[in-house]
This record gives structure tokens, C-alpha cells and sequence, in this order.
């Protein structure tokens, strides 16, 4: 089980990015407009550098469900490879059999 701290702030950092995200587009998409005078994009830049670092998207970590594992994600099933074995060895995932021998 991952630390609850960690867990929480992935979360908080989920709602701020889902928050701030049209904004950050807008912003984005002036900055990148080629049409537009180099002041106007410039000004967008600078705009986009004020928003909180947590809001970028890319700052979001992939993480379990069900233990907060944040390696071995599959993105699928939202769930880390430990937690998909147990999972699925107690028949709780439709579709998956696990093979033993």
C-alpha cells in the first residue's frame, strides 16, 4: 500500500488539472497561433507560466486503484500488476483466467 500523503496528493493534483484545463488549452492554443502577433502569444506564455505547476496535466501520476501502487499500472483496468493477480486469482476480474500449474 502506497503512502496516503502520496495518494492525496496525486489526487489533489487530478482535480486541479481537470480544473484549470480549458484555460490552460485556451492559453495553449494562443501560444502556438502563428497568426497572431509575437506580443499577443508572448503575453499567453506568460499567462500559462502564472497557472500552478499542479495544474499540468503531465504532472498527474498513474496510480492503483486499489493498493496506490504507482508502477506496473495497467491503464486498462486502472489497477497495478499485484493487485490484478490477487484480483483475478479470486475470479473478481470478468474475463480473466489465471493459469497455474
Amino acid at each position: 500500500m502506497a503512502k496516503k500523503s502520496a495518494i492525496e496528493n496525486n489526487k489533489r493534483k487530478v482535480k486541479l488539472a481537470k480544473s484549470l484545463a480549458p484555460r490552460r488549452a485556451r492559453l495553449k492554443a494562443v501560444a502556438v497561433d502563428e497568426t497572431l502577433s509575437a506580443e499577443e502569444r508572448f503575453e499567453a506564455r506568460l499567462k500559462l507560466a502564472e497557472l500552478p505547476r499542479n495544474s499540468a496535466p503531465n504532472r498527474v501520476r498513474n496510480r492503483c486503484e486499489v493498493s496506490g501502487r504507482p508502477r506496473a499500472f495497467y491503464r486498462k483496468l486502472k489497477m497495478s500488476r499485484i493487485a490484478l493477480r490477487e484480483l483475478g486469482s479470486r475470479g473478481l476480474v470478468p474475463g480473466l483466467v489465471k493459469s497455474s500449474w
